[in-house]
């Protein structure tokens, strides 16, 4: 009996606690109130006027009927069909398996109208050149040998699919 008693006791403490805590909640709001009104009351900054809008001369864009800069031009397209190509087919010669700065031209040997030249490579061997032989790993052909140099084309590739001929030449190292 004495479990009833304090279980009843329980639940009138806990009623009794959760009215005065509704009853807390009731009174007092007058002083809560009149603090919202005073604060809606108060006048805020003056803002800042809005920019003024920049206005842009209009462009018309009449280029739609051009190239797309970003494609390969029609040119160069037509260029790698027709333009200088390697020989494929000829046998490579020995000079062709060296980059062309590491070959040194050494001298030359004959007259001024028939002259070949001495290549070096980087190996130490002495390679005698006459024009149309082949220098260097971009298909370099042999134009002209001259006492203080060797002049040749290289065919370097365009990026379109076909090559240009550029070209180059070696000197005659100092001994």
């Amino acid at each position: 009996m004495d479990h009833h008693i304090r279980r009843r006791a329980r639940i009138a403490a806990t009623a009794l606690a959760a009215c005065t805590a509704l009853a807390g909640c009731s009174r007092g709001t007058e002083d809560l109130v009149a603090k919202i009104e005073e604060i809606k009351a108060i006048k805020g900054a003056p803002l800042e006027p809005l920019p003024v809008m920049k206005t842009f001369e209009v462009f018309e864009y009449n280029a739609q009927s051009l190239r797309d800069p970003f494609a390969a031009p029609v040119e160069e397209d037509a260029t790698a069909r027709t333009g200088p190509r390697p020989d494929q087919n000829r046998p490579k010669e020995a000079l062709e398996a060296f980059p062309l700065d590491s070959l040194d031209m050494v001298g030359t040997l004959g007259l001024t109208t028939d002259v070949t030249g001495l290549v070096k490579d980087p190996d130490g061997v002495i390679h005698q050149i006459r024009p149309d032989n082949y220098l260097g790993q971009n298909f370099g052909r042999v134009t002209g040998i001259y006492e203080d140099r060797i002049e040749l084309v290289e065919l370097i590739p365009n990026g379109v699919g076909g090559w240009i001929e550029r070209p180059a030449s070696i000197a005659l190292g100092e001994q």
